[in-house]
């Protein structure tokens, strides 16, 4: 039996959910490639805690690096953000206003309402880079898929003219991800615009599978389809997992909003973690 002064270093998690969309929260980990390592197993629904991917969270310089589950970094996350705002808010007493950093950039937070563990907030993702006006057509298995492509601090490809269900993009996705466009992988999203003010879509997270819901997915087609004119510059973006709000601002940025939940907090042994 181990003595007091043995025990081991546990690690505190918490788990947050944005619109179905569930991230576990480490704060300050010691290390990064550990971290990275350890993923894998952590985010396993059926071996580990579970989870979309992990927020390594600097409490510090309200900063937050993106994981996921299979180990890769992502260089950004809306749901991901909105729930780092959460965190900040609930854990460590941020403000109505304040910027949380992500690889690419500062991103600047509004909290709109907080209510118990659950915390809506207006994320600015930044200007989206759009690839030169050309349509990309794809083969894949189940035919040809024309997609759009564009950059909100993360790549995505958005694909028109297909069936918006769970089972076309399962089977899309994970082909599309790793075509040769997109040396670095992709995120995908399916598209179908429903009027000027709402959009539906399915995603395929790249490092991740299907997702119930993506703050940088929704983005993405709501940039394009802004940039199209097939909607409005303020839209509702309808996925499986919930609703989220979009706008662009007279500057050309795109704001999301809506809310992100804490679900528990847990002290891990790391050792249960290791890989065996």
């Amino acid at each position: 039996m181990q003595s007091s002064d043995q025990q081991p270093s546990l690690i505190r998690l918490t788990k947050y959910e944005a619109l179905g969309n569930d991230y576990l929260v480490w704060d300050q980990p010691a290390s990064i490639e550990r971290l990275a390592r350890l993923a894998p197993r952590i985010c396993d629904r059926h071996r580990g805690v579970g989870a979309d991917g992990i927020l390594a969270f600097d409490a510090e310089t309200l900063s937050v690096r993106v994981f996921n589950p299979d180990g890769s970094e992502a260089e950004k996350s809306g749901n991901g953000l909105r729930i780092a705002a959460c965190h900040a808010v609930l854990d460590h007493g941020a403000g109505q206003e304040f910027e949380l950093r992500t690889a690419d950039r500062p991103n600047a937070v509004r909290v709109l309402a907080v209510d118990g563990a659950c915390v809506e907030s207006e994320v600015d993702m930044g200007h989206a880079r759009l690839q030169p006006d050309a349509w990309v057509e794809i083969e894949t298995p189940a035919g040809v898929a024309r997609c759009r492509l564009v950059d909100v601090g993360n790549p995505h490809c958005v694909v028109f003219d297909q069936p918006v269900t769970p089972e076309r993009c399962r089977e899309l996705g994970p082909w599309l991800e790793r075509d040769d466009h997109f040396p670095q992988r992709t995120n995908v999203q399916l598209v179908e615009v429903l009027d000027r003010r709402r959009a539906r879509i399915e995603i395929w997270e790249r490092g991740a599978g299907y997702t119930l819901a993506s703050g940088s997915s929704a983005t993405a087609v709501a940039a394009v389809l802004i940039h199209l004119g097939l909607t409005d510059p303020e839209l509702e973006m309808v996925m499986p997992g919930g609703v989220l709000q979009l706008r662009e601002s007279e500057s050309g940025s795109l704001l999301q909003s809506g809310p992100a939940r804490r679900v528990f907090s847990a002290l891990l042994d790391p050792a249960d973690l290791e890989p065996t």
